[in-house]
């Protein structure tokens, strides 16, 4: 049931915050203090997420909700509203800054990969790479810089996780150098400074009914023709 700005008003605080709801995400949380904020609760690629809207009422009832119906108009075009917000706040502290183009760069790319493949790059970004590169200006990155953020991941043991913000940076990098604001793709300077990801080998089948199970699966298989020709 959508609320009123009678229900809202009203709203008395609680022991712990809670929720007062509105309709299709959009909802206020009631803290102890007695502050009344906007929130919208949506997903991206399965995983739950919450949008700051504002206090109310400095943000009114209907600026709440044409703000809710903002953000479901860029998700159905594939962006996420959170990091969208997080671009427009980080392009106006520093429009040739690491993050500022990274987050320029996630933005215009976004809506052409799936939900889940932009929350995984997203979320590398913000817990791997901004942190220690972000507040740079992208043509002061040097590759010794790069190259420490790199080795904080490895050192993790997350080889494979090293190899990929290294490509996500390469990709940043190129991004710059195409609209003017950065000269060079360090990425390229730092190739084979981080070992190659581990391989998993496994055991070759020998067992007759394993073998039996294997035939049968490569017979079934409908995929592309070339994989088929691979099997066969």
């Amino acid at each position: 049931m959508a609320l009123s700005d009678v229900q809202i008003r009203n709203a008395k605080p609680k022991e712990k915050p809670y929720k007062i709801a509105d309709g299709e995400g959009l909802h206020v949380l009631i803290t102890p203090n007695g502050s009344r904020l906007w929130r919208l609760k949506y997903r991206v690629g399965g995983i739950e997420k919450q949008l700051a809207i504002g206090p109310y009422p400095q943000v009114s009832l209907k600026e709440a909700r044409d703000k809710r119906d903002e953000a479901k108009r860029s998700l159905r075009s594939g962006i996420d509203p959170s990091q969208a917000k997080k671009a427009q706040k980080v392009s106006a502290a520093g429009a040739d800054s690491f993050e500022a183009i990274a987050r320029e760069w996630y933005e215009k790319f976004a809506p052409t990969k799936t939900p889940s493949h932009n929350e995984k790059i997203i979320r590398l970004l913000d817990r791997d790479i901004f942190p220690w590169l972000g507040k740079l200006p992208i043509k002061e990155v040097t590759a010794p810089e790069l190259l420490s953020v790199l080795r904080r991941i490895e050192a993790r043991g997350a080889i494979d996780t090293a190899h990929r913000a290294s490509q996500i940076c390469g990709q940043i990098f190129r991004y710059a150098i195409a609209t003017g604001r950065a000269e060079r793709d360090l990425s390229q300077d730092i190739k084979g400074a981080i070992p190659p990801p581990r391989r998993k080998h496994r055991a070759s089948i020998i067992e007759p009914k394993e073998v039996g199970q294997l035939l049968r699966a490569i017979d079934g298989y409908k995929g592309g023709i070339v994989v088929r020709s691979a099997f066969r």
